[in-house]
This record gives structure tokens, sequence and C-alpha cells, in this order.
């Protein structure tokens, strides 16, 4: 849904699901880092738990210039 970064360059990302149709799409919250909710945080080299899903290291892809490039 959106991606911000601080003056060091980290970066934080959040994360919606929804289901078919795509009725009502909600934020997904961070249980792992509670200091962060509903932010996670940039995590290339491990795997990235949400409450519903586990995606492996490497997974993430954003949709940029009308492409899916890795993140």
């Amino acid at each position: 849904m959106d991606v911000a970064a601080d003056g060091a360059g980290r970066r934080v990302f959040l994360l919606a699901q929804s289901y078919m149709p795509a009725q009502s799409i909600h934020v997904l919250v961070n249980r792992g880092a509670p200091a962060l909710d509903p932010w996670y945080a940039d995590v290339r080299d491990a795997d990235l738990v949400t409450p519903e899903w586990v995606f492996a290291a490497g997974s993430l892809r954003r949709f940029r210039d009308g492409a899916c490039a890795r993140w």
C-alpha cells in the first residue's frame, strides 16, 4: 500500500489484503513488531510473517512502471 524511508535509507512498508472479490480491503497488523505496527520493516534476507501468511525471503514484488519488479 505504501513505502516510507528515513534519512538513513531504511524502509518500511504497509501491506493490505482482501479476498475475492476485493470488497473489504484491510491493512495488515504487524504482530511481530508492535513498535512498528502496522508498518513492516524491509526484510529482504528473512521470511516475512503476516497474520495469515509467511512469505519466503526474496519473494516480495512491487508494481513499478507497469511491471512487477523485485522489491
